[in-house]
């Protein structure tokens, strides 16, 4: 007969002890710069102390890295584009809409131009004699003033002349007229002197009754810039767009079977010039 006071009930739940063999230590040290390293080396410390993982997990850990990675960049380019569109509007709304000359009406001058030469002209009291006229014209400044007075205008110019074909006189002595002969007679100015206010380009628009005394060349090349302009108003391919696009419709109608031929071949690797 047993006796209840030596019955010591076991109990249900009771755990069986841990084996000091399989107590495993894992000690690394976190780098804030790549923190993905120590989740590596944990993995790899369990794939080579476990049977749980049966092979290295560095391939996996790459492949976490190179999403992350991927994940990153497109942030970046989106913030970059939204940076450079924002830059675009700001610098849209900065620059001002040309005079009716392509130029601009400043507070004591005003500038005007076409494809070929820079006018400027510059109110003066009236009476003046044109030995009291200052005007100075450089390669890549210019000065416009009275002797004995501050300068109504000086600066580095936007771009650079030719001063043997520039020129200056004063009119009913009362105003200066600068003509100045561009350089580089196929693009606007977009402002007189550098760090000026400028004007949109976009707006400026040669003198129809003008193009017929441009000489052939410059004719074709003032023609195509108004041609792209609109096109990029309308928001339709420009000039060199179309071009590219019958240089790529040329190339399918002379070789038929090139895709068969290679059909890892796209055209966009094709370099056309």
């Amino acid at each position: 007969m047993a006796i209840l006071s030596d019955y010591e009930e076991p109990e249900q739940n009771q755990q069986a002890p841990v084996s000091p063999s399989s107590s495993l230590s894992f000690n690394v040290v976190l780098d804030p710069s790549n923190p993905l390293g120590l989740l590596e080396s944990a993995l790899n410390f369990l794939s080579q102390k476990s049977d749980v993982l049966k092979t290295d997990v560095s391939a996996l850990v790459r492949e976490f890295k190179r999403r992350i990675k991927a994940e990153e960049d497109s942030i970046k380019a989106e913030e970059k584009r939204r940076t450079e569109e924002k830059k675009r509007e700001e610098e849209k709304k900065r620059l001002r809409v040309p005079n009716k000359d392509n130029g601009l009406d400043m507070d004591n001058y005003s500038w005007a131009q076409t494809l070929q030469e820079v006018t400027i002209t510059v109110p003066v009291p009236p009476g003046t004699n044109s030995r009291d006229v200052v005007c100075e014209m450089k390669k890549k400044s210019a000065k416009v003033g009275l002797k004995g007075q501050p300068s109504i205008l000086e600066g580095e110019l936007f771009e650079t002349i030719k001063v043997d074909d520039s020129l200056w006189n004063l009119e009913d002595q009362k105003t200066v007229s600068v003509h100045l002969t561009k350089c580089d007679r196929m693009n606007w100015w977009k402002s007189l002197f550098k760090g000026g206010s400028e004007i949109d380009i976009q707006k400026a628009e040669p003198e129809p009754s003008k193009l017929s005394d441009l000489d052939p060349e410059t004719r074709s090349t003032v023609e195509k810039m108004m041609f792209d302009q609109r096109q990029k108003q309308l928001g339709l391919p420009t000039s060199k767009e179309i071009e590219n696009e019958g240089l790529v419709k040329q190339f399918m109608a002379q070789h038929p079977n090139h895709g068969n031929k290679n059909p890892n071949t796209s055209f966009s690797n094709v370099r056309m010039t």
